[in-house]
């Protein structure tokens, strides 16, 4: 499946390269333009999914570049970064065909969410494996939209919540490494992402309860294990 490639227009130089990074670790091609001209040029000379476009930039801001970019695609989603505020300014964005609107301070895992939720609105296919809906007894887990359903209740998973559980799912009644686990989704097994990751397996194993049947289960000195029983 081909992969969605995102331009990212963000002229704070450290904050940009910690955004680009973290979207092609999820699986993002990102291109990192400093200003508005310069993300101008390669919107123009690349094919992009989605452009992600810091308001306050030198030589030409957000909005302006928005407009321009508007001028040559009409469909392409566009989610605005900003410091600002204010009711206006995000009128201003909406107005120029903007999808999304995130002030600063946010959470990558935040931008992710919207992202994802911009792509799925507009009807792209996200770059996640072909097999992202399992059944786990009575339950529903649909990785793509972070959903898990059982009857009635939909349960709105975070991206890491959702990823745990798709590691889990994939290894169904079999034992999850704690590692690879850790490597996989947190890119490193620190002592304090272990603790993180065990508040998640807290949560997930607090939504299974709806089933008895299913099961998430510790492994002493090893990892945890999905379990369905029948």
């Amino acid at each position: 499946m081909e992969q969605q490639k995102v331009l990212l227009a963000e002229d704070d130089k450290n904050l940009g390269t910690i955004l680009q990074s973290y979207l092609i670790a999820k699986g993002y091609p990102t291109d990192l333009s400093a200003d508005g001209e310069e993300a101008f040029i390669q919107f123009k000379k690349n094919e992009y999914s989605i452009c992600i476009l810091d308001v306050m930039m030198p030589i030409k801001d957000g909005f302006t570049l928005a407009k321009d970019i508007r001028n040559i695609d009409k469909e392409i989603p566009i989610l605005f970064l900003t410091a600002k505020t204010l009711q206006e300014d995000k009128l201003k964005g909406f107005e120029l065909g903007a999808d999304d609107y995130i002030s600063k301070p946010f959470s990558m895992e935040e931008l992710l969410m919207r992202m994802k939720a911009i792509l799925r609105r507009s009807g792209q296919n996200e770059n996640v494996s072909k097999n992202s809906i399992y059944k786990l007894g009575k339950f529903t887990f649909d990785y793509n939209r972070q959903l898990l359903v059982i009857g009635e209740v939909d349960q709105k998973l975070t991206s890491k919540e959702a990823e745990l559980l798709k590691l889990l799912s994939e290894n169904l009644n079999q034992v999850l490494d704690r590692s690879e686990a850790l490597n996989k989704i947190w890119y490193d097994d620190s002592y304090f992402n272990a603790r993180s990751m065990d508040v998640y397996v807290t949560k997930l194993r607090k939504y299974l309860k709806a089933d008895p049947n299913v099961e998430l289960l510790n492994v002493h000195g090893v990892g945890f294990k999905l379990i369905i029983n029948n």
